[in-house]
């Protein structure tokens, strides 16, 4: 059967009022082909997450209704890898008594996203053998510290790591030693640095995206986008966790750069958007001015001051980026992938190429494959 995942905005519900809650849907699930897992509980936020084995949703739903009557806001299906990646645990340990322990260990986990820049032109660049070499240096780098501050790698994409962590302190550490580390080991090479910028936030697993920690994931990622080399980008989020405990982590710090509220809302509107048309040759300025609501002078200053580019050249870097994946996957020829990047004809590709990457596509093509 699937497994799903509620979400319970509850405020000044306790923590003995959601294990009694509990408690009651185990009595009660049978009637419904549904086996209650186990259950995250924020008391401060006020929030419950139930991991449940059901046929289908509504049958959680009803489970909820007949049983204690709080029914979830949301409820989406998951992966048992992915609850095990970022929670910990899918399902309670045999020896817990929900009569007499209380569970309110909040589903709230900060997220380090990396991004080695540059990357992908690593085999085109030293060729496969030493390519393989930095990639390993790198891996292990990034994953010695995930494990040293206690977090749980999720996934691995080739050029960064998604880890999770239960501590928004051991996040920021880890990202903190991530630089360093790798700040050492360029010290110390001959010209083969290793880059990563990093992308720090926290979130919730369930939220009005349907994606198991989609929202909070996302971000990252696209705060790894941003990051320059060697930069950490911190969202306001985990910059208002740290202020409770140490606001100094993030003094005198160059390399680290926090965003507001407001700059993430805006960067977000902005990536939406090129996510869906960026790809579009037919996509004009006058069209994002529409979308965001400003003016292409103000657009242009935003833009700039949040990415590093203007918004031209923020589309046609999506588009660089995006071409190097199809290469690399070899989705059509040259000229198909200039147009299914965005481009506009083939040859105005090609220079955009060569002048961001320093090789004709076609070149970068043959070394790789």
């Amino acid at each position: 059967m699937p497994i799903y995942m509620d979400r319970h905005d509850v405020p000044g519900v306790t923590a003995k009022d959601v294990a009694e809650a509990h408690q009651a849907d185990l009595k009660v699930q049978d009637r419904f082909g549904c086996r209650g897992l186990t259950y995250w509980f924020d008391e401060e936020r006020g929030i419950a997450f139930c991991l449940v084995d059901a046929p289908k949703k509504e049958s959680v739903q009803a489970m909820h209704n007949q049983a204690h009557g709080l029914i979830p806001h949301q409820i989406i299906e998951v992966d048992t890898h992915l609850v095990e990646s970022f929670l910990g645990r899918i399902e309670d340990a045999e020896h817990i008594d929900h009569s007499e322990t209380y569970i309110n260990e909040t589903a709230l986990r900060a997220l380090i996203a990396t991004d080695l820049k540059g990357s992908p032109l690593f085999r085109s660049d030293f060729g496969l053998r030493k390519a393989t070499e930095l990639f390993n240096i790198h891996n292990h780098i990034i994953r010695s510290q995930i494990r040293k501050h206690d977090g749980r790698e999720v996934e691995y994409g080739g050029n960064g790591l998604l880890a999770s962590f239960t501590s928004i302190s051991k996040a920021v550490h880890c990202a903190l030693e991530i630089h360093k580390e790798f700040q050492k080991y360029n010290d110390q090479s001959h010209g083969e640095n290793l880059d990563v910028g990093i992308g720090l936030n926290a979130g919730f697993p369930v939220t009005e995206n349907h994606d198991f920690f989609g929202q909070a994931v996302l971000f990252a990622r696209r705060m790894c986008f941003l990051a320059g080399q060697g930069q950490i980008m911190v969202s306001s989020e985990v910059f208002e966790l740290v202020k409770r405990e140490d606001i100094s982590v993030f003094s005198d710090r160059a390399y680290i750069r926090i965003l507001s509220q407001r700059e993430e809302q805006f960067l977000n509107q902005l990536f939406d958007f090129i996510d869906e048309r960026g790809l579009d040759s037919t996509l004009s300025i006058l069209d994002l001015c529409k979308e965001t609501g400003l003016s292409k002078s103000q657009l242009n200053r935003k833009t700039i001051f949040l990415t590093g580019y203007t918004p031209n050249e923020f589309i046609k870097e999506f588009r660089l980026i995006k071409s190097l994946e199809l290469i690399e996957k070899k989705k059509g020829n040259i000229s198909e992938i200039a147009f299914e990047s965005g481009f506009s004809s083939p040859s105005y590709f090609s220079k955009c190429f060569l002048k961001r990457f320093g090789r004709l596509p076609s070149d970068f093509a043959s070394s790789i494959h």
